[in-house]
């Protein structure tokens, strides 16, 4: 089975996080917010509703994250290291190829708590509201291409099929939110991970032979 390397998304988004000396509070808010923000929306859940729900006082909220946009920052980046450390788990565990990017996204579909991307969705809630929230979005979409493309074959067009595979994955999840159900959309992610691996044996046999 290949090797998938586990350090494939960003570190300096996940050291970022595990470097700050964080208080049991600051997770409570953060874990909290992480779950109404994926589950009902950023626009839809308010600061109150944060402080509510993690039972502290505004003041103590302010303290940990001086502003929604602060708070929205740290959600994605610490969504940004639970899903990739979820996603190349799965990749190892469905075989470390390009089948597997086909069976992870199925496996992620059909969990109850699925509400889509959290980073196409926070982008489309809040288009040019701060430049770093769409950059911490690139990032973990970079890191996703990434680590898709550590599972396929090697061949001189490995980096632009990833590219290919790594669109086909998020038009994949927009679909599934859609439909309400994964039956089109992994289909569709197969027969276009099918279609794109399709020879890429034969195309990296030459190269090869060069090494």
């Amino acid at each position: 089975m290949p090797y998938v390397d586990r350090s494939v998304y960003n570190r300096k988004m996940s050291e970022s996080i595990r470097r700050r000396k964080r208080s049991a509070t600051h997770d409570l808010i953060l874990r909290t917010a992480h779950r109404l923000f994926y589950r009902d929306g950023i626009r839809a859940t308010g600061i109150d509703r944060v402080i509510a729900e993690a039972r502290v006082t505004k003041v103590t909220f302010y303290r940990h994250f001086p502003s929604k946009e602060n708070l929205i920052r740290e959600f994605l980046e610490y969504r940004h290291e639970r899903w990739m450390s979820w996603f190349v788990d799965a990749l190892t565990r469905h075989g470390a190829n390009g089948a597997a990017v086909v069976a992870a996204l199925q496996e992620w579909l059909r969990k109850p708590e699925f509400r889509g991307c959290a980073f196409i969705n926070v982008v489309a809630e809040m288009p040019g509201a701060d430049p770093e929230i769409a950059a911490i979005a690139r990032r973990h979409k970079a890191d996703v291409r990434r680590a898709i493309a550590r599972v396929l074959p090697a061949s001189p067009l490995r980096s632009q099929i990833a590219s290919s595979l790594a669109l086909a994955f998020d038009g994949a999840i927009v679909r599934a939110q859609m439909d309400g159900n994964d039956a089109q959309a992994v289909a569709g992610l197969r027969r276009i991970e099918r279609a794109l691996l399709k020879g890429t044996r034969t195309a990296a046999e030459p190269a090869r032979h060069r090494a």
